[in-house]
């Protein structure tokens, strides 16, 4: 039941940081131009239905852990009890209708709206921030952390998405100045990776007392290790790549690979993510 829940966990925080951080990078990086709007609206659809199917397995596995049983996921007085009567269950609802009604914008003419569609996302990332260890504490300490999880979401989501977007690019990248897009995304990203990284030494020193937890080598401290050591990789070749960026054009194909490998560093520390939120974060006093 953990390896699923972690599976459903990482599918569902993936889709829902990447429909967010293409959506705020749209009109940055590609303005008033439409030619991949096609290609943006396919894929956030896919991502759509994605999260709505994972958000319910989400919840169906929550319900069978909590009562101790496979079949409670599907008894309904037992998902009754959990969206009515458990903090998750009270996050999920409204989780739960801002990713229906997202999968609707998307599936209707009002896809065009970019204003609502960014409005949707957000409040659908926003509803992750509550759910695992941001539910920890109670009083102002909780919605401190909760909030603090919030700006570490978007920051992650961004840069995830962002390079989601920059992906589609270079795999069309006729009729894009590639280099100027490349000098946009980069500038924000700056501030991306300052938010993510003060947000994330928050987060450890509030859920473990500590500014690294230990043992270094097992439970919550390795996967963390894990998850910087991700992170760093991406930096490395984020760095990579803004050094190099005046010959960009005349090296397409080994820029398109950096941004895949750095985009899969960026999926594989959400699995990381998704693994520590099933696991205690070992508070010290």
């Amino acid at each position: 039941m953990t390896s699923a829940m972690v599976l459903c966990r990482f599918l569902h925080f993936t889709v829902v940081l990447m429909l967010f951080g293409a959506w705020v990078f749209r009109p940055l990086l590609l303005g008033r131009e439409t030619l991949l709007d096609a290609t943006l609206l396919r894929v956030s659809r896919w991502l759509g239905a994605v999260a709505l199917i994972s958000g319910i397995g989400w919840l169906l596995l929550i319900t069978a852990s909590m009562a101790g049983a496979w079949e409670a996921a599907i008894d309904p007085s037992t998902l009754s009890l959990v969206l009515g009567n458990t903090f998750f269950g009270q996050v999920w609802r409204w989780h739960f209708l801002l990713n229906g009604l997202l999968v609707v914008l998307l599936l209707t003419p009002l896809h065009t709206r970019q204003t609502l569609r960014l409005i949707l996302g957000s409040l659908l990332l926003a509803t992750l921030a509550p759910v695992g260890h941001g539910a920890m504490l109670d009083g102002l300490s909780g919605q401190l952390l909760i909030l603090n999880q919030i700006v570490h979401l978007t920051c992650v989501g961004a840069w995830l998405g962002g390079l989601l977007l920059l992906v589609i690019i270079l795999q069309q990248p006729a009729g894009h100045a590639v280099r100027e897009v490349l000098q946009r995304f980069s500038g924000v990203g700056y501030a991306l990776v300052t938010g993510l990284i003060i947000t994330g030494l928050i987060n450890v020193r509030v859920l473990t007392g500590q500014f690294w937890p230990t043992p270094l080598l097992s439970g919550f401290a390795l996967i963390l290790l894990i998850k910087v050591v991700l992170v760093a990789a991406m930096l490395g070749l984020a760095l990579f790549n803004r050094l190099r960026i005046k010959d960009c054009e005349q090296r397409l194909a080994t820029l398109k690979t950096s941004v895949i490998l750095e985009w899969l560093l960026g999926i594989g520390a959400v699995a990381a993510v998704s693994l520590l939120g099933t696991m205690p974060p070992m508070i010290t006093s």
